[in-house]
């Protein structure tokens, strides 16, 4: 994905009709390290403004004038000319929200001027302000953490790293490459992918100095609301926050989070921290059509967490209680396999236009059935279930192909790949039906090849 980044940001440059970006994610996910990055690789002139360090600039983004911003960040403490060829980052942008809509008139008056901009909690920031984003006069690149084969190119195993990124259908898995990878799952399931974390385990290996980190960035959220939560209950924010972790993959019932709150209140902390990407909605879907979104039964939702990581730590699962488990274990415990699937999904589908995440929900007297993603692929609609090895029940989804029209569906579990052609029947509304279509399992480490993998099988 970094490297996917780092060309979305070269093609911005090189793009004469560019517009200011905004880099987006939630905090301490990379975006600063990102643009340094980026400056390096392509030897370009980088002016880095970090906003938090300079609230008195407010003032100056408020003329609206960007040849005068220009003029007054050059007398910044330590600043360098800033020319026509310089790379301007304003780092931390939501510090100072004055300078999100003078991001247009950096458009409008100067549009041969590279500026781009990192922020977290921007949704945070505005909901005080009178004004709004630029629509239409900026762009965004979203950010989220490390995928694992990111995380396995940080531990130097280039070879697994590779395998992955380049694996095709039909090609063997070694026995020692498939517990290799499942090794490296176990401790992604741990570490997650926060940049922090993954850099302190990659250079001494050690869990107890990834907790300390996982603390640290635990708090830095919980400080950061203060800051940016304006006129909203800072207790109660931190409770959505905190029940967000320890309850992926439950239909939420606003009740459960706080009785003494309204919902629309409980729902207006969900809105902002899901667009602040710090957690994720998981929307039921009819599924009756694409896109999924056109079919959504918006009161109907789970969620996902920033990180598998954090969330762990949050929900006090620590390296042993892990390490101990064996990978049936593993996949059912709580939600960390759910959370580790939908994280990846939702890296995949970043900056696509349908990028919400979906799920389909029956619910009965009798009978409920439930699959934990749906998401359009190739045109069609893919279902996605996380199983515990190849033995799990289908029923659920042999509900969803009985009543929908998929061409095939995914499980993701610890076995090796494989193609099951299922033929059973079903009762639907007291009806016998037959029920036939292809199940594709896939060992859960191959999720960042999913795209790849359907569209193989569709062509």
């Amino acid at each position: 994905m970094q490297r996917q980044q780092l060309q979305t940001l070269y093609a911005w440059l090189r793009n004469k009709k560019r517009k200011p970006l905004i880099i987006r994610g939630a905090r301490q996910v990379g975006k600063s390290t990102l643009v340094e990055l980026f400056a390096r690789q392509y030897q370009q002139p980088l002016r880095n403004v970090n906003l938090e360090r300079h609230p008195e600039l407010s003032s100056i983004f408020s003329s609206k004038d960007p040849e005068q911003i220009i003029q007054q960040i050059e007398f910044l403490p330590n600043m360098e000319s800033i020319g026509d060829d310089t790379l301007l980052f304003l780092d931390e942008i939501q510090a100072v929200p004055e300078a999100i809509p003078a991001l247009r008139y950096f458009n409008e008056d100067m549009p041969e001027f590279p500026v781009l901009s990192a922020g977290s909690l921007l949704e945070f920031a505005l909901a005080d302000h009178a004004f709004s984003m630029p629509v239409g006069r900026i762009q965004y690149l979203h950010m989220g953490p490390m995928t694992f084969s990111e995380f396995l190119s940080a531990m130097n195993e280039k070879r697994l790293h590779d395998f992955i990124n380049h694996y095709e259908p039909g090609r063997e898995i070694g026995e020692i490459v498939h517990q290799r990878l499942l090794h490296f799952l176990r401790s992604y399931y741990y570490i997650g992918g926060m940049p922090e974390a993954v850099a302190v385990f990659s250079e001494n290996r050690s869990y107890k100095d990834v907790s300390e980190v996982h603390n640290s960035i635990i708090e830095t959220y919980r400080d950061d609301f203060p800051k940016y939560a304006g006129s909203r209950n800072l207790n109660r924010m931190l409770n959505v926050f905190n029940f967000a972790a320890r309850n992926v993959g439950v239909k939420i019932k606003y009740s459960n989070i706080s009785r003494q709150d309204q919902s629309v209140t409980i729902k207006k902390d969900i809105e902002l921290l899901a667009m602040a990407r710090v957690i994720g909605k998981v929307i039921h879907s009819h599924c009756s059509g694409l896109p999924l979104q056109a079919d959504l039964e918006e009161k109907v939702f789970k969620l996902l967490f920033l990180d598998i990581g954090l969330m762990n730590a949050i929900c006090g699962l620590d390296w042993r209680s892990i390490s101990q488990m064996d990978e049936m274990k593993l996949i059912n415990q709580g939600a960390v396999a759910e959370q580790f699937i939908g994280q990846h999904l939702q890296a995949m589908l970043a900056d696509k236009p349908n990028r919400e995440l979906n799920y389909w929900l029956r619910e009965g007297r009798s009978s409920n059935a439930e699959l934990d993603f749906v998401i359009g692929l190739g045109g069609n609609i893919i279902p996605i279930e996380v199983k515990s090895g190849a033995t799990g029940t289908l029923k659920s989804l042999n509900q969803f192909m009985g009543a929908k029209q998929a061409p095939l569906a995914i499980r993701f579990d610890t076995q090796l790949p494989a193609v099951h052609q299922i033929d059973t029947v079903i009762s639907i509304n007291k009806q016998r039906k037959q029920v036939k279509y292809s199940l594709i399992s896939l060992p859960l480490y191959l999720v960042e090849r999913l795209d790849a993998i359907v569209n193989s099988y569709q062509s």
